[in-house]
């Protein structure tokens, strides 16, 4: 779903939403379970109008990274069957930018020598008990020295964590989320 001030410019073809009386609740929970559709909500000022929606929902924090080893290659985590980037829920009284080095620590069994700049925040819907949930995610850039051993994370269901070069990140974009693709173009590296 984009909200925006405008139709934005793309291939597919997207569904234009009235804002005026829209329900998010009903909205998604009448979402086909399959299918790749693409809705808008247009109005002149965007963010008041997701200020409103998130009203709608409960929100959760959490923070992740995007990690690079000395020989530049990134670390990708295999997780209820898709390819995912390290993340994890801020803790009660935990600054975002702990909770992001210590969920990747974590879930990798690795030691983040340098945390950089925020990649970018990105959100997501699911449901949990009956309420609709939003997750804002804070990604930043972390750095290991050497190429550490990974240590998955099992409990936390993660099944493999992998360092990927380059030309295999293409292969690991085929199976994940479109989310974690964004995140990977604002990283520069797709």
């Amino acid at each position: 779903m984009f909200i925006a001030d405008r139709i934005p410019k793309q291939l597919e073809k997207i569904q234009h939403i009235d804002t005026q009386n829209f329900d998010f609740q009903t909205f998604y929970k009448n979402l086909p379970k399959e299918g790749k559709k693409n809705y808008v909500l247009v109005d002149k000022d965007p963010k008041m109008l997701f200020k409103m929606l998130k009203k709608q929902c409960t929100v959760i924090k959490a923070a992740g990274g995007l990690v690079a080893n000395s020989k530049g290659e990134i670390l990708f985590i295999f997780r209820n069957k898709k390819w995912d980037l390290p993340k994890g829920k801020v803790e009660k009284d935990e600054k975002v930018k702990v909770t992001a080095v210590r969920e990747v620590e974590e879930e990798c069994g690795v030691k983040i020598e340098k945390r950089r700049k925020l990649v970018c925040k990105t959100y997501h819907i699911y449901e949990m008990n009956g309420k609709v949930i939003l997750k804002r995610t804070n990604w930043y850039n972390m750095e290991v020295k050497g190429s550490p051993k990974l240590v998955p994370q099992k409990e936390e269901g993660i099944t493999s964590a992998s360092w990927v070069n380059e030309s295999g990140i293409k292969n690991k974009v085929k199976n994940t989320y479109p989310l974690i693709i964004e995140v990977l173009k604002e990283g520069g590296l797709v």
